[in-house]
């Protein structure tokens, strides 16, 4: 078992940055890949990034390319999410997940966290 708990979300404004940090318990942490979902009001969950178990590998979505910086410090199992020029299309709860396949696909998450709001004015 994995409980994951985001913190880090808030307000911002267009153009501002955010760092959400994910402290995951449990298991041992560098067995999982990591990554950071979201879901704007009335939208389905998207993906937005991925790090691979040691950290060597990631992954974003386009619309946060060049933008979010995903990361991880194993020795202190925690992820994170730099948000960098922020918009107000970014606002969201953002989630992360843990996965103990190798190269996760969207379904093969195992564990959440509870989700932080990140509100973004304009």
């Amino acid at each position: 078992q994995v409980q994951l708990v985001e913190s880090g979300g808030g307000l911002v404004q267009a153009g501002g940055s955010l760092r959400l940090s994910c402290a995951a318990s449990g298991r041992i942490f560098s067995s999982y890949a990591m990554a950071w979902f979201r879901q704007a009001p009335g939208k389905e969950r998207e993906f937005v990034a991925r790090i691979s178990r040691s950290g060597g590998g990631t992954n974003y979505a386009d619309s946060v390319k060049g933008r979010f910086i995903i990361s991880r410090d194993n020795a202190k199992n925690t992820v994170y999410l730099q948000m960098n020029s922020l918009k107000p299309e970014d606002t969201a709860v953002y989630y992360c997940a843990a996965a103990s396949v190798l190269v996760p696909g969207p379904g093969d998450y195992d564990y959440w966290g509870q989700g932080t709001q990140v509100t973004v004015s304009s």
